[in-house]
């Protein structure tokens, strides 16, 4: 059968991309391992399996790998296409679509939260970094209120790529929320993506893999910030 198998992610529990991946293989209830990563010192396994970046997620298949999240959420849909809901539309046009705002995701809130937390060095650069991500999750509130059709998700009545996308960055946006004093997705400014991050927090396949505790994930912060500024010497 198309999808057979052992199934192996290598991952960081904190990683939004390795989040979107779990929550994927959660949603087509395929068993796998999960193997956690060490920040400081990164398995051979990781290293030969990803030569090019060295980085998490990488999904082993029957052992050959499939890296960068994005590629392996489609991977997984494509090969596990009978099992559980499809995660990117059956019609071309709003395939491309989701791919889009996919994209936009990663291109414009990935790189404010990557700032927020990661490279500002002023509480100036810090507030300029909040305000690019809150103008992008305003954009993708309009976009959410075309996407979902007036249901529960991106995807419609179904957790879809988009939902994906974004929602592997809810652990990171609760610690955010705690450094600012605000809530990123705020109810006042983003409605319908305050109700989304609920629906999604509270889906099944969501649950014990987003990140719900903000403490335990500012704990973990030290660590990531020890491997950025090692890897940028």
């Amino acid at each position: 059968m198309a999808g057979d198998g052992e199934l192996k992610l290598l991952g960081v529990w904190t990683s939004p991309f390795v989040i979107r991946v779990r929550v994927v293989l959660n949603l087509k209830s395929l068993p796998y391992e999960y193997v956690e990563e060490s920040l400081g010192s990164k398995s051979a396994l990781l290293l030969g399996s990803n030569p090019v970046h060295h980085s998490v997620p990488v999904l082993l298949h029957g052992g050959r790998p499939v890296n960068e999240s994005q590629v392996i959420v489609q991977y997984i849909d494509e090969v596990w296409s009978g099992a559980g809901p499809s995660v990117l539309p059956a019609d071309p046009y709003e395939r491309a679509v989701a791919r889009f705002w996919a994209a936009y995701v990663d291109d414009k809130v990935g790189p404010a939260w990557t700032g927020m937390l990661f490279s500002c060095n002023t509480e100036e650069e810090r507030a300029e970094a909040v305000s690019r991500a809150v103008a992008a999750l305003e954009t993708l509130e309009g976009a959410f209120a075309e996407c979902s059709k007036g249901k529960a998700f991106f995807g419609g009545d179904a957790i879809g790529f988009v939902d994906v996308v974004l929602g592997g960055y809810l652990g990171w946006f609760g610690a955010i929320d705690k450094i600012i004093g605000r809530r990123l997705i705020d109810p006042a400014r983003t409605p319908l993506l305050a109700r989304w991050e609920e629906r999604f927090r509270a889906a099944d396949a969501a649950k014990g893999v987003v990140p719900d505790d903000a403490d335990k994930m500012l704990e973990f912060l030290p660590t990531v910030l020890a491997w950025v500024a090692a890897k940028a010497k």
